[in-house]
């Protein structure tokens, strides 16, 4: 008795499983034959589709301009404000370091024993001079800044990415 329900439930699988793909079938030859006989219809239907599709991807969009970073000209024994160029948040902390191009090699267990009132991390809106500019990783900008009125660490010197300096 199971096995004549496993081979009814097999049967009905089947027809359930015929009936969509005919039904597909049905559909690629009403398409094929639509070639056949109207061929005008066929691929002007396959442009429309291909205009509508370019017009959604060529349209819309947003008028408002991508905010950049604005470079100032760099002259030593001026006075800049120091500014995360990587960062929208008011919080955020200038990275000074103790060479130039330490920075790409940053390495985070350099904090398990430091702490942030080190004079490494720098408020941003902090009054810096100039000292001096040196090119290092290829290009990159690097200056060496004197920190003027930044509490217990005014007077110390590092060095930053030119970008920082506003």
């Amino acid at each position: 008795m199971s096995e004549e329900n496993s081979n009814e439930s097999v049967e009905d699988v089947n027809e359930s499983v015929a009936e969509p793909v005919a039904e597909e079938a049905n559909a690629v030859s009403k398409v094929m034959d639509l070639k056949e006989s109207n061929p005008k219809v066929f691929f002007g239907a396959i442009a429309g589709l291909v205009v509508v599709i370019l017009v959604m991807f060529m349209g819309g969009g947003s008028n408002n301009a991508v905010q950049q970073h604005r470079q100032v000209d760099l002259t030593i024994g001026n006075t800049y404000t120091l500014k995360g160029i990587n960062t929208f948040s008011d919080d955020a902390k200038v990275r000074l370091v103790a060479v130039p191009g330490s920075l790409a090699a940053y390495d985070e267990s350099e904090e398990e024993g430091a702490t942030r009132d080190d004079c490494k991390y720098i408020a941003q809106g902090e009054k810096v001079k100039l000292l001096q500019m040196q090119d290092a990783l290829g290009g990159a900008k690097f200056v060496e800044v004197e920190l003027l009125n930044a509490g217990k660490c005014a007077g110390r010197t590092g060095w930053a990415t030119a970008g920082n300096l506003n």
